[in-house]
């Protein structure tokens, strides 16, 4: 008996070594690819992402990205940040992308890369409806708002006889706060990308005029770090698909009533 009970131990000891031999690995050690995408972003940027009166963010962008997050087959998580230090969140991995009415610059070139354009866009300038002003030139001796880290703030700069010649050169937090000290007779002018300072002057009919001249053109990318490149190559191919089937003119339609999509 003894003989026997030796037997079907041993017996009863190689099959559970062979059971285990043939168990799948834990599938924590397999590795897995992220399927989220966190978005940094300006949340006071109408109307490329903005809080509407539920405090819920929207806008042109905010759509574009969830568009672009679902066929990549990602969610999608919206981070405000600081936009004057908006290199140093995405550099920093605190977020993945900076899509928000990103320009282009050589400047920011250095830093990260973008994709390819998908809006065109200018610096205009915005003076009150009863102000004497009528062109550039005419910001001479005169304080002019821009948001802070914007390239409203470069493309002044870059025009560095005008710029020596202002007043002074004030920068915000947001485009909203400099029209609110514009309206207040803080400022004699604001400078800011078009879509967003025509979108804004536009809820306030008869208040502000927009001068013919402007501080030049500039393309939106969206922003990504420059190791990331396969994460670029991505949204570039999504990008160009959404504009190939028409969805991003749908989008831009409904924000800006008409294809401005580039």
């Amino acid at each position: 008996m003894k003989k026997i009970a030796a037997v079907l131990l041993i017996s009863g000891l190689s099959l559970l070594a062979a059971c285990g031999k043939g168990d799948p690995k834990p599938a924590a050690s397999q590795p897995s690819a992220s399927t989220a995408i966190v978005v940094g972003l300006d949340d006071n940027f109408p109307p490329m992402g903005f809080r509407d009166a539920n405090n819920q963010l929207v806008g042109f962008d905010i759509d574009m990205a969830k568009e672009a997050a679902q066929r990549l087959g990602m969610t999608v998580e919206f981070k405000p940040i600081d936009w004057s230090a908006k290199e140093a969140e995405l550099n920093g991995k605190r977020v993945d992308v900076l899509w928000n009415g990103l320009t282009i610059t050589e400047e920011r070139k250095k830093n990260i890369s973008f994709t390819d354009p998908y809006m065109t866009n200018h610096q205009i300038v915005i003076v009150t409806a009863k102000s004497p002003i009528q062109a550039k030139a005419d910001l001479a001796g005169r304080i002019v708002g821009a948001q802070d880290g914007s390239s409203a703030v470069d493309a002044i700069k870059k025009e560095a006889s005008l710029a020596a010649s202002m007043k002074e050169l004030k920068t915000f937090g947001d485009n909203v706060t400099a029209l609110m000290d514009l309206s207040a007779g803080r400022l004699d002018a604001v400078v800011v990308d078009e879509v967003v300072g025509r979108y804004l002057a536009g809820k306030r009919a008869g208040e502000y005029r927009v001068l013919t001249e402007n501080f030049g053109t500039e393309d939106y990318g969206v922003g990504v770090r420059k190791d990331d490149a396969e994460l670029l190559a991505k949204l570039n191919k999504t990008l160009a698909a959404m504009k190939q089937d028409g969805t991003a003119g749908r989008l831009a339609t409904q924000w800006f009533g008409a294809d401005i999509t580039k």
